[in-house]
């Protein structure tokens, strides 16, 4: 997959099919760097124990790039690449969804005791984030 300076839903965003080994004690599946990811995993984490009704997200990442997993239960992301948006509903642990830098954000509609695990390409850095819509806007137009 090639990475755009400025990618849109369309052409760089996708829901990744992760190995699933099915046995009858239970299921097993699993991420390999530079194999079902396209990028070094720097940082892994996760988000929990969301009220119902809450939002997470609502941001953009400069450089950043991600795939979001639901280990469990489910929940929506909205991508927004300024022009277009496109929901992906999340609700098998076997799906990511790569999500590249320059994509608008947020996680919503969250089930009970859902898991929503977070591969991403670089550290914490809190200057690396855009949560700024209309500054998003404008370094998207920019790019």
């Amino acid at each position: 997959m090639t990475i755009s300076l400025c990618p849109t839903i369309a052409d760089d965003c996708a829901i990744i099919q992760l190995a699933k080994i099915n046995d009858p004690r239970g299921n097993l599946t699993f991420i390999e760097g530079q194999n079902h990811v396209f990028f070094k995993i720097k940082r892994i984490y996760w988000i929990y124990d969301v009220p119902g009704g809450e939002r997470r997200g609502g941001h953009a990442y400069k450089k950043l790039h991600e795939l979001i997993v639901a280990v469990s239960g489910s929940f929506d992301v909205v991508l927004d690449d300024g022009r277009e948006k496109k929901n992906f509903a999340l609700n098998r642990s076997y799906y990511g969804l790569y999500v590249p830098n320059l994509i608008w954000r947020s996680i919503e509609n969250f089930s009970t005791n859902s898991l929503c695990l977070i591969l991403a390409s670089e550290v914490y850095n809190q200057d690396e984030y855009i949560r700024d819509y209309n500054e998003f806007l404008r370094i998207r137009n920019e790019t």
